[in-house]
Order: structure tokens, then C-alpha cells, then sequence
């Protein structure tokens, strides 16, 4: 039996999702509170990690369960559904007003894989300058800059770097990872309170991906680069200083994609002959 799972989370006191030992992380609270819920050794899939500091709000996993975690399946009082009631049980494991839920499960279609069934994932990044103001009550998934940022030349900025490239510039590279992308969009907007939010969606993210796109589009709006610059500096494929990587704090996982439930084999298969060949 394999179970979906979505689940949110603030990712401000976590070092990121993989379970490490020692350190807390979202997948090591999750797993910990799932093995006294159905019992046994539960490991997560998760369809896309996530750095240390960096929020959920639309992040997808999978589990399987053997004979004896299913036997532990039991509904609620009152209740008549012992796979979507594992949710509430986790959150009564986590407690009150904890930084990490799980606010659905429930019976995974057949072929679904929570990583390799993705077709892609969407992200949100949040920025306030000069113009927004600092908001205390924002700022564990807000960045703050200095000065005022040219929004209209960061959109320009995003939508130049649409499409299939090697983001090796963007990206903390790894031995042996590939660094091409498919970036299916990429835009900027400024909220009716001022602050900038960053919309971008991929197939799939290299290690620090998000975070350089956004870094090398503040340097935009803030007329340290130019478009054409951002643009020849994916070209050239080679990491580079020409602008900072911004903080996790501002990062937001919103979306992952999956595609119609009797594709969802065909997109696993697909995806891990791919990652097997990189």
C-alpha cells in the first residue's frame, strides 16, 4: 500500500528536508512521527528536497507500508477512513501550533511516485525593498534589500531566461549532476503591499537554482546587471560571483505537478531512465 502525503511546513528551524543525523529536518520529525502513529521504520519520498530555511506550503510525498504498519491503519471515533485519518494522527503526534504539517493522506494511484512522477514544481520568492518597508511579522519568508528595485527590469530579467539551458551559472554545483533545466516560467510581480514575489516553475531545480535566478534579477532591479547580461552570463554555463545568492528565508515550495493518473508510471519510468543516464 503506498500512501500520498501533502505537507507544509516552516522551514526557518529546520536544516532543510533529508533526514540528517544529529540535526533536525523535516523528513527526520515527519518519519519520527509516523513510526509512532503506524509503527515500524517509515521512510519518506519526497518530490523535491528542500534547503536548509526554505518554507513548503505544496510539498508531495509518498510511503509505503508493510502488513504490519496497514494493520495499524484505524479510523477515528466516528470515523470511516483510516487512510486520510493518518493526517490527523500525525498532527496530534506533532502537537499545537507546530512549524511542520501534514495536512493530507491518502490512497496513492497506481504507478504514483511522488519524485519521479513530477512533472514539474513550482516555487515562490519574496523580496521587500526600499518602497515595501520591513514587515516583522513577514520576515521568517521575506528577504529585505536596501534601495528600490526596478520590478519591470527584474520581470524582464526572468522571462530572458525562459526555456531549456544549462543553469550551471545559477546553480551550487555537485560531482556529477547535471545543471540543464527546463525552465517552464519565470516572472516577477509587486503586491498590492509592496512587496516583489517571484513565481517560478520547472521541471525539476539543481541545488541553489532558485535562489541564484532571483539573486541575478535583484542585481537587474537594482542596476548591478543588466538583462542582456543575465542572459550571456547562462550562455557562458560558469558559476560566477556576479551576483549573491539571496537568503532561503524568502523561498517557498507552492506546487508540484503530476500528470493524469494512467500516465503517472509512464512519467516514473521516464524520469528515472533520465536521471539514471545524467
Amino acid at each position: 500500500m503506498r500512501l500520498r502525503l501533502d505537507i507544509s511546513y516552516d522551514g526557518t528551524h529546520f536544516r532543510g528536508w533529508a533526514r540528517q543525523p544529529g540535526l533536525r529536518t523535516v523528513q527526520g520529525t515527519l518519519e519520527d512521527a509516523l513510526r509512532r502513529v503506524i509503527g515500524g521504520e517509515p521512510r519518506l519520498v519526497v518530490a523535491g528536497r528542500t534547503d536548509a530555511g526554505v518554507h513548503a506550503r505544496g510539498q508531495v510525498a509518498h510511503l509505503d507500508l508493510d502488513d504490519g504498519q496497514r494493520s495499524r491503519l484505524t479510523p477515528r471515533r466516528g470515523g470511516s477512513d483510516p487512510v486520510g485519518d493518518v493526517a490527523h494522527r500525525i498532527r496530534g503526534v506533532l502537537g499545537t501550533y507546530p512549524d511542520v504539517s501534514v495536512q493530507r493522506t491518502g490512497l496513492a494511484p497506481d504507478g504514483f511516485d511522488a519524485r519521479f512522477s513530477a512533472v514539474w514544481r513550482r516555487y515562490e520568492y519574496r523580496v521587500a525593498d526600499e518602497a515595501t518597508g520591513y514587515d516583522p511579522i513577514e520576515r521568517v519568508r521575506t528577504t529585505s534589500v536596501r534601495g528600490r528595485l526596478d520590478e519591470a527590469a527584474m520581470d524582464a530579467a526572468a522571462r530572458s531566461l525562459i526555456g531549456l539551458h544549462d543553469f550551471a551559472a545559477y546553480c551550487k554545483p555537485r560531482p556529477e549532476a547535471t545543471t540543464i533545466r527546463t525552465l517552464l516560467a519565470f516572472s516577477w510581480h509587486r503586491q498590492q503591499d509592496g512587496v516583489l514575489v517571484a513565481e517560478v516553475k520547472a521541471d525539476a531545480f539543481c541545488h541553489s537554482m532558485v535562489r541564484g535566478l532571483v539573486g541575478a534579477c535583484v542585481a537587474v532591479g537594482s542596476r548591478r546587471l543588466t538583462v542582456a547580461q543575465v542572459a550571456q552570463l547562462r550562455d557562458d554555463a560558469v558559476r560566477t560571483s556576479a551576483f549573491s545568492v539571496l537568503a532561503a528565508r524568502g523561498l517557498t515550495l507552492t506546487e508540484v505537478g503530476y500528470p493524469a493518473d494512467d500516465l503517472l508510471a509512464a512519467r516514473a519510468e521516464r524520469t528515472r531512465a533520465r536521471r539514471d543516464a545524467e
